[in-house]
């Protein structure tokens, strides 16, 4: 609870509101600095604001800086001055109210908070809004960082990553919980956690492996709640230190990029937590939040809104998402509940919510700052992936902005997660009843640019592990998660799968708990293993599987239709009409040993890819590798050829 705090004394005096001029010590921050924050334009106000530290008049030590326009004064307190809360007021700049102060003798590792006194007497221990590094948990106090020393030597990539066409390249993305991945016996502390640099290591040798593309990091922007999975943030500059410092963290990212994978990180603009020492009530006033509840907070999860209406606010934001790329090289953002941003009723009942100037329930502050940050973001950097986690059907997401779109680079496709996850949840013999939830996805599939998601959200809160979502028996369930990952590679869009579920991890997923890797040792985890690499290197090898993604021209279903043997057909073709792919999926457990598809074209069929191998936890039944199609109709098509399809099985012919 805030304190009451009597002013006296000299202390009473410091701080004021009154304009304290052209001092050099202020000069750090100038007028256009001031000018541009206003207008929600400065886009490198973190070098401005936060902890820097500096040679100042001839003086090693480090200027602090802080908007706080509401607060009576500023008092700056830490382990430099044993928390002392006299001892170093803050200076005030007008007009925008910005408390400054240079402290010779501060360097990096120090502790601090700015003590804010609001004008009805209380007392406000807060962490530095722009700080580059923390405390860590379950302390709350900022940490001073000196960034100025970290070397990269990832210039390659970064020249590589301007010509970077995502909408024809292979974006498949292991998405990764840090603390959870693996986990030392006995850490430093009870957790366990690696260190970045050991995480870099590890995580590089097992992606490179699998044959992912890229890794998406859950939580890293710090976070005073483990269990909030890192979406509750309170630093939105500065990586975590629960993994080590920012120095680490810059090398895990650049370990990525000799290695040739990118780094997409999460990132939650939509709303922050009301932990006292955070962005709530900063200065005593609804600073970075809403001020009218109905705006402000979010009834279900508790948690504040940013007011998308202030500049300094929207500025706030864009130059966070500009620091991850410039400070840590960090390839894209992921952009959490981008769909409780746009809409004012989003989780409110009514008289929850307020209507905007039309009487709709479009968020128009939100909207018109996605326009504005996407646009600075893709507009400064080519090449760098924006994408919305966005659940319902708004129009144009991955539309440029001077189109009138959101202006993301791509989109997650829930509506087709969840159309894929309860279909594969259903008896073999209902599948015929729910045929449409396989094929519903291909009727919108260019309206965005997408990715397939099968992330962190669907293996937790009793949804149950991706394995343990398939119907039967034991083999049944390996057997079901083998066809529907095909489909998922197979089908338009880019790849998402979340961490343990490519070895078929039989428990929900716990952050207070590293993935179960000893099951690798049981014959049937291994062989999913094995697939779900010779999937991801499957699609990596083919340019029909990606290249195409965004033109209708790149997908052909051949059977659609065949609900009662629950059969999926179609075709991938390339861009230039060679290495096209065929797949065949049996989604039930009945041999077809007279199966027959129509083809495209009178040419040989070479299998390439077969679930039934031993490897893969088959039969290992021999097959033909090649077939020659016939002039023989099916399907709808003048050529076909014969394949003896096994249960649950999946065949894959390149031609």
């Amino acid at each position: 609870m805030a304190e009451k705090v009597k002013k006296t004394g000299a202390a009473a005096k410091t701080g004021t509101k009154k304009k304290t001029g052209g001092r050099k010590k202020q000069e750090f921050i100038s007028e256009l600095d001031q000018y541009l924050f206003g207008q929600g334009a400065h886009y490198d106000i973190y070098k401005k604001l936060g902890a820097h530290p500096m040679t100042w008049k001839g003086k090693e030590g480090t200027y602090f800086a802080v908007w706080a326009p509401n607060a009576e004064r500023v008092q700056l307190i830490g382990s430099f001055n044993d928390w002392d809360e006299y001892s170093h007021p803050m200076e005030r700049l007008e007009p925008l109210g910005i408390y400054v102060l240079f402290v010779p003798g501060v360097g990096a590792g120090e502790l601090y908070k700015y003590l804010i006194l609001t004008p009805d007497g209380r007392k406000l221990y807060k962490a530095d809004p722009f700080a580059n590094y923390a405390e860590y948990r379950p302390g709350t106090a900022s940490r001073v960082a000196d960034l100025r020393g970290i070397k990269w030597s990832d210039s390659l990539w970064q020249e590589k990553k301007k010509d970077f066409d995502q909408d024809k390249s292979p974006v498949a993305i292991y998405e990764v919980h840090p603390g959870s991945w693996k986990r030392h016996p006995h850490g430093e502390d009870e957790s366990g956690y690696y260190n970045y640099r050991e995480f870099a290591h590890s995580l590089v040798d097992y992606v490179k492996d699998m044959g992912y593309t890229h890794v998406e990091l859950m939580g890293i922007a710090e976070h005073p709640f483990d269990g909030s999975w890192g979406y509750q943030v309170t630093g939105y500059f500065a990586p975590t230190s629960r993994y080590g410092t920012p120095e680490d963290f810059a090398y895990f990212v650049n370990y990525l990029h000799r290695n040739k994978i990118g780094v997409i990180l999460d990132w939650v603009p939509a709303h922050f937590p009301r932990d006292a020492q955070g962005l709530a009530e900063f200065d005593g006033t609804c600073l970075y939040e809403y001020a009218d509840s109905r705006k402000g907070e979010h009834p279900d999860w508790g948690t504040k809104v940013f007011d998308f209406g202030k500049n300094e606010v929207k500025n706030f934001l864009i130059a966070s998402a500009i620091y991850w790329i410039d400070q840590y090289h960090v390839d894209g953002l992921r952009v959490d509940a981008v769909a409780s941003m746009l809409y004012l009723d989003y989780g409110r009942q009514d008289g929850q919510w307020v209507a905007n100037k039309y009487g709709g329930n479009q968020n128009l502050e939100a909207i018109e700052f996605f326009k504005h940050l996407n646009s600075v973001l893709l507009g400064r950097y080519p090449g760098f992936m924006m994408i919305a986690e966005e659940s319902t059907a708004w129009p144009k997401v991955t539309t440029r902005p001077e189109d009138d779109g959101l202006g993301f680079t791509m989109k997650w496709n829930m509506g087709w997660m969840h159309d894929f996850l309860e279909y594969m949840k259903l008896d073999p013999y209902f599948r015929q009843y729910n045929h449409n939830k396989m094929t519903f996805a291909m009727t919108y599939a260019y309206s965005e640019k997408y990715i397939l998601p099968l992330s962190h959200d669907e293996v937790v809160h009793l949804k149950c592990s991706m394995v343990n979502k398939m119907p039967g028996l034991y083999d049944d369930k390996f057997e079901n998660l083998k066809c529907g990952y095909s489909f998922f590679i197979g089908h338009p869009g880019k790849k998402l799968l979340f961490m343990g579920q490519d070895f078929g991890q039989l428990r929900e997923w716990s952050e207070e708990r590293e993935l179960d890797w000893f099951l690798l040792s049981e014959p049937r985890h291994q062989q999913m293993q094995n697939y779900t690499r010779a999937l991801l290197k499957l699609y990596r090898k083919n340019a029909s599987l990606y290249e195409m993604d965004c033109d209708p021209a790149g997908f052909e279903w051949i059977n659609a239709d065949d609900n009662f043997r629950s059969i999926f057909s179609f075709v991938r073709h390339s861009a230039n009409g060679k290495n096209n792919l065929l797949f065949v999926v049996n989604f039930t457990p009945v041999d077809r040993p007279d199966y027959r598809v129509g083809v495209p074209r009178r040419k040989q069929y070479k299998l390439i890819l077969n679930s039934d191998a031993v490897e893969f936890g088959g039969t290992g039944k021999e097959q033909p590798e090649v077939y020659k199609a016939v002039k023989q109709e099916c399907d709808g098509r003048p050529y076909s050829f014969a394949y003896d399809l096994p249960r649950y099985g999946v065949a894959v012919f390149k031609f």
